[in-house]
Formats: C-alpha cells, structure tokens, sequence
C-alpha cells in the first residue's frame, strides 16, 4: 500500500528523496527551492520545514493538488479505515442535538425572484441596491436573491438559505430603503442550520465570513455564520471537523475575540485553517471580489505551533 500511496504523490509533486521513514517533496506551497516538504506515510502526516504547511492526514495534500484521477486513486485508501467507529468518535464528541432537516422556513409569501427576466417596476430600488454593492445578476441567479414588494419584509432584499433537499430553511432580510433595523431574519434556532448547504462543498476550502453579503464578495463555497458564535455542537462545525475540511477565517474586523476563539476551537481537531486579513476595511462586504481573491492567496496560515507568535503580532 505505501508503494502505491508513494506512486500517486510522486505523480502530483514529482521527485522526491528518502530520509529514514520520510520522503520529501517540493512543497507546492511555498515552492522552495529545496525538496522540504517531508510526507511520512506511516504516521499520516506531512509537514514543510520553510513554510511549516502541514496536516495530520495526507489525504489534504492529495484533495487540493492532484487531479481528478489521483483523487479518486487515493480514495481507495481512505475508504480502508474504520469509518463506522470515526462517525461514532465524532458524535461522541459533540452534545447530540436536534436534525437540521426539521428545521424548515418557508419563504415569505411576498417573495419576489430576482433571477426572473420580467421583473415589475417595484424591483429597480432591490436591484439598484444590490448593483452599489456589487452584487451582479450571476451573484442574484447564484444566491437565489429575491425581495418583498409588501408584508413584514417590505422593501428588503431576501437572501435565502437551502438544505440538502433544496427547501428553504433560512433567509435573511435587508433593508434597501431607511428600514429599520437593517437586517431582519427569522426567529429560529441557528445552530443546526448551514446556510445554502446546498450548494456547499466540503471536499473543498470554505470560507468563513460574517454576514451574507460578506459570502457573496468571497464567492461560491463561502457560509456567513450571521454574526453568531460557530460553536463546536453546531452543525457546520461537525460538517467541517468530520470531512477535514480545510476553512479559511473572513470575519468583520470588530469580531476579532470571536476569530480567535473560532480559530482555537479548529486546532483543537488539527483543521487547515487560513486566516484572512481584511484591515482597513471593517468588513469583508467592503471590498471587491478581485481584491478579496488576491487577500485569500495572502492569507495566514495557521497551526497550533505558529498560533502564539500570530496572536502577539496583531496585538500591535
């Protein structure tokens, strides 16, 4: 099994060198010049000695820089572990809760689809609001964006969440007028709901950010957490932890405490986790899709040895 395993990482990251029961690898993240990403089979870890990138399973390595085939080559192997006993480890580790899927909220019954091609007059303030910020028509088409003409949601924009089945079961209401407060939702239990896990993967990096519009500049693949607290018990926490997801950090600047308790809690299962720097802006919803792709390509990446010194550098 190791030749094989060897075979397939030596196809992704090409030559490498023997050291003992390790074999290193030019690491494709810091492309150093020198072979210093060791990837020790056995164990199941793999760590850069430059750019100190490393996890507690290589499988991560294999998801994010092999192809489709090599993905799916090295799949045989982790479908030879005890998957049954991981999912009862991972419940155990978690307070049991109520299932996401009984946590159903329609749409209001006043719900306009901006995604339509023949829209009445009533939408050109929804969609003159959305176009100051930046919002597009693929964004709307996407996001599945609409708004409310009259009812409790008037003059709001709808941004609306969808389950597996493809059911509403959240949506948040903002204010494209002097409407107040600005952000209205349903008065629901949040903590089993991941917001369009829909269109979610968790096969591939997610971005973490505040508020929907803050996921919508960060682009496919990114959850708002709606300004609460992502505890360990919920469920996108579980989704994440239990698919090894890799998760990068977009939260406003004013959530730093809750950043850092985030990031805390993700070490704690060995996560890939990325921190993303949005200052001068208070929130990521600020900046321009362009500029937010170029923040995430700088993001800093964090491990439970590096953590510390991040923690006292941007305490000045």
């Amino acid at each position: 099994m190791e030749r094989e395993k060897l075979s397939i990482l030596k196809d992704i990251f090409g030559s490498y060198q023997r050291t003992g029961s390790e074999y290193l690898f030019y690491c494709p993240k810091c492309d150093h010049h020198k072979s210093k990403l060791s990837v020790n089979i056995d164990k199941n870890v793999f760590k850069c000695w430059v750019c100190e990138y490393s996890g507690a399973n290589i499988h991560r390595l294999v998801r994010r820089y092999g192809n489709y085939n090599q993905q799916k080559a090295w799949k045989k192997f982790q479908e030879t572990f005890d998957l049954g006993e991981f999912e009862a480890t991972i419940h155990n580790m978690f307070e049991e809760d109520e299932k996401e899927a009984s946590h159903l909220t329609p749409l209001p019954k006043e719900f306009v689809s901006l995604a339509n091609k023949n829209l009445p007059y009533s939408a050109l303030p929804a969609l003159r609001y959305l176009k100051d910020r930046g919002v597009t028509k693929k964004d709307i088409v996407y996001w599945k964006i609409g708004y409310c003409p009259e009812g409790e949601y008037k003059n709001r924009v709808i941004v609306p969440s969808f389950n597996l089945e493809g059911r509403a079961n959240f949506f948040v209401a903002r204010t494209y007028t002097n409407g107040w407060p600005k952000y209205m939702s349903p008065q629901t239990r949040r903590n089993n709901i991941v917001f369009n896990k829909l269109f979610l993967d968790f096969q591939s990096d997610i971005t973490i950010t505040e508020g929907v519009f803050d996921a919508i500049v960060a682009g496919p693949n990114a959850v708002p957490i709606l300004g609460s607290n992502l505890k360990e018990n919920s469920t996108l926490f579980q989704e994440i932890v239990k698919n090894d997801t890799s998760v990068y950090i977009a939260l406003d600047i004013d959530a730093d405490k809750k950043a850092m308790r985030l990031i805390d809690d993700f070490l704690k299962y060995d996560i890939e986790l990325y921190k993303i720097n949005i200052s001068p802006y208070n929130d990521l919803g600020e900046m321009t899709k362009d500029e937010f792709l170029e923040r995430k390509k700088e993001a800093s990446f964090l491990t439970s040895e590096n953590y510390l010194s991040y923690k006292i550098s941007n305490l000045f």
